[in-house]
């Protein structure tokens, strides 16, 4: 596992990602869905285990989740476990958030 910059400064990751909104990442093959919520950064699969919908295309709830927008399965930010465990967990990718970037370990 190696340790991937995502952003060059600290100031951009705050500027460029809006509280509680989904981003698409493509890192290599890897599709991820970076979240910032409560000025912390969280990482997860892009593909929702269930049926395979894009997360970064859903809303996080107001209990730190992230929700399918397809069938509403809903995923952990912090441990990828769907809530109602009705399905696998997300792969979940740590964030390392520094002054001078934001990387995530892949």
């Amino acid at each position: 596992m190696g340790w991937i910059k995502i952003f060059s400064k600290h100031a951009d990751a705050e500027e460029l990602l809006s509280e509680n909104k989904p981003q698409l990442v493509v890192i290599g093959e890897k599709r991820i869905c970076l979240v910032k919520r409560n000025k912390r950064f969280y990482a997860v699969s892009n593909k929702c285990t269930h049926n395979g919908e894009s997360l970064s295309k859903g809303i996080v709830n107001s209990v730190g989740e992230i929700v399918c927008p397809w069938h509403g399965y809903q995923f952990d930010l912090q441990t990828g476990r769907e809530y109602r465990e009705r399905s696998a967990d997300l792969e979940i990718y740590p964030v390392r958030d520094e002054e001078d970037g934001l990387y995530i370990a892949i």
